[in-house]
């Protein structure tokens, strides 16, 4: 096994900082631009808002399991450090390399190249020059978070701290104005409102998604036991506040058939109340929101790599931290260069597609831990309990599994190549253990 890296993490990111880091793993683009798909299925103003309501509750029981789990082992590596100690190094490894070869990489190619789309219309560039746009702003991000969590955390905060602004003039401008004439409640009414309810709710678990990651960095929080769960429920209640209240404001001026017909709320919301000046305030705002998910994305998944590498299941390279900035150079060097070859090869939309309910399948896993990590010991005090557990437990692996069947039924072909390239991670980790054992 890999010697463990004498040079250990910083631990200088408060409160503020971890709470930060949830709410900018959760709000991407997507709020800005798809609620429009969950009007369309729900089809009136009550049924869209039920499901974030719904969409809310399950977030918030995911983020009570990883507040859990955050306290029992506040490790760095997060959900691959409790796969491991639950069910085996495979199963955090194959975590790992999702991530790597697609999942967090795919992610940071996909957002880089809607922050440089945002940030073109914006400013007038052109369209030929988005991808170089885009992995500039990879090279960019990759530097400040290379010399120090510190700077990375504070960039972090800044762009949160924009896209919640920006949030707040939405729906201030939207409760501002006169709200639109509704001509008619119900767009379209469902054939059954079972079916509706899970169609729609699948966007908005996915919008929902991304707490998960602040517990990347649990070794560089300070007294991470007490602040890491607290910073998730505090993070995830405050991100649940904002999207239902940017609903009720796309409602408010666009109706449910403004809604269900636009394909950027936003936007028009903004139109509809500003003209084109609102137009372009909400483009920056989106440009800002993009940005710092980016940064939040480069920041916190290098954390897994150098996990993995640090129990012998990756290169030596990765498990290293540098001296001076605290940091694992080379798994954040790879990750950001792996990302921009696949801005560049244009392949990272495929890689999301085939693996988006990937995801989903490690949120389920990862809640699981649970069940196993309670009988096992901790270091700590365990003084924070996921309430009404199993069933709340049990409630959130449904939700998972749901999203999971979802997908592979709306997509069987991305499934399958989503799983081929999964499992090819089992010959690697079989090597690397290999490795890891020889004398």
């Amino acid at each position: 096994m890999t010697t463990p890296p004498t040079v250990g993490y910083a631990r200088s990111l408060g409160l503020f900082s971890a709470t930060m880091l949830v709410i900018g793993g959760i709000i991407g683009a997507g709020i800005f631009l798809n609620p429009s798909v969950v009007a369309a299925r729900m089809g009136s103003s009550r049924g869209t808002l039920l499901v974030w309501v719904l969409g809310a509750v399950i977030a918030l029981l995911g983020a009570f399991v990883f507040a859990e789990l955050g306290q029992r082992r506040p490790k760095a590596g997060g959900g691959y450090v409790y796969l491991r100690e639950a069910f085996g190094p495979l199963s955090g490894f194959l975590y790992g390399w999702a991530l790597l070869l697609m999942i967090a990489t795919g992610a940071i190619a996909a957002v880089a190249m809607t922050f440089a789309g945002y940030a073109g219309a914006l400013f007038g560039w052109s369209p030929d020059i988005q991808p170089f746009v885009a992995a500039g702003s990879i090279v960019l991000l990759t530097g400040v978070n290379l010399v120090g969590v510190r700077p990375a955390a504070w960039t972090q905060n800044v762009f949160t701290v924009l896209k919640l602004a920006a949030i707040a003039v939405l729906v201030v401008a939207a409760f501002e104005a006169p709200a639109v004439k509704v001509v008619a409640e119900v767009v379209q009414r469902p054939d059954s409102l079972v079916m509706a309810v899970g169609a729609a709710l699948v966007p908005v678990l996915f919008a929902f998604g991304g707490w998960q990651q602040a517990n990347f960095v649990a070794e560089e929080l300070r007294d991470a036991e007490r602040n890491l769960p607290r910073a998730l429920i505090l993070g995830v209640l405050g991100v649940v506040v904002a999207y239902l209240l940017v609903n009720l404001a796309y409602l408010r001026a666009l109706g449910p058939a403004g809604l269900a017909a636009s394909t950027a709320p936003a936007a028009d919301t903004m139109a509809s109340l500003g003209g084109e000046g609102g137009r372009q305030l909400i483009a920056a705002g989106i440009v800002a929101s993009t940005f710092g998910f980016l940064n939040l994305v480069i920041l916190v998944s290098p954390r897994v790599y150098q996990a993995m590498a640090r129990d012998g299941l990756f290169f030596e390279s990765f498990a290293r931290l540098h001296p001076t900035w605290r940091t694992p150079v080379m798994a954040i060097s790879v990750q950001g260069i792996w990302a921009i070859v696949l801005v560049f090869s244009g392949t990272y939309g495929a890689l999301l597609d085939y693996v988006v309910f990937a995801d989903w399948i490690f949120f389920g896993l990862t809640a699981a831990t649970l069940f196993v990590l309670r009988r096992r010991p901790t270091t700590g005090t365990v003084t924070f309990f996921v309430p009404y557990h199993p069933w709340t437990t049990l409630a959130f692996i449904a939700a998972a599994a749901y999203v999971v069947f979802g997908s592979i039924a709306s997509n069987p072909g991305n499934a399958l190549r989503g799983s081929a390239l999964l499992l090819l991670g089992v010959p690697v980790f079989l090597y690397w253990r290999q490795r890891a054992a020889r004398p």
